[in-house]
């Protein structure tokens, strides 16, 4: 089963891009880290306080790559200087 998330965020903090760069990269350090899972931004790259990321988890179970998905966007909730706007999810 193949689990891609596609989850727009708004950075608060961002005064240019390489602020933004530096809070994009923060989180997929740790996402890559904590959940070995691929994500990559996406879109938006030149715009400093948007981002899009492209989350992907391949796994024979279901409820498993739903769980990790859902706790890589908990992780991402968890960081103060960035807020998830906007979340689209699909299996493929």
């Amino acid at each position: 089963m193949i689990f891609y998330a596609e989850v727009e965020c708004f950075i608060y903090e961002s005064q240019s891009l390489k602020q933004k760069r530096s809070v994009i990269k923060r989180i997929i350090t740790r996402i890559q880290n904590d959940y070995n899972i691929s994500i990559s931004e996406m879109g938006y790259q030149d715009l400093w306080q948007r981002t899009l990321f492209g989350l992907v988890t391949i796994s024979s179970d279901k409820v498993q790559s739903e769980r990790i998905i859902h706790q890589a966007l908990g992780l991402i909730d968890s960081f103060p200087d960035i807020e998830r706007t906007k979340t689209t999810v699909e299996w493929l």
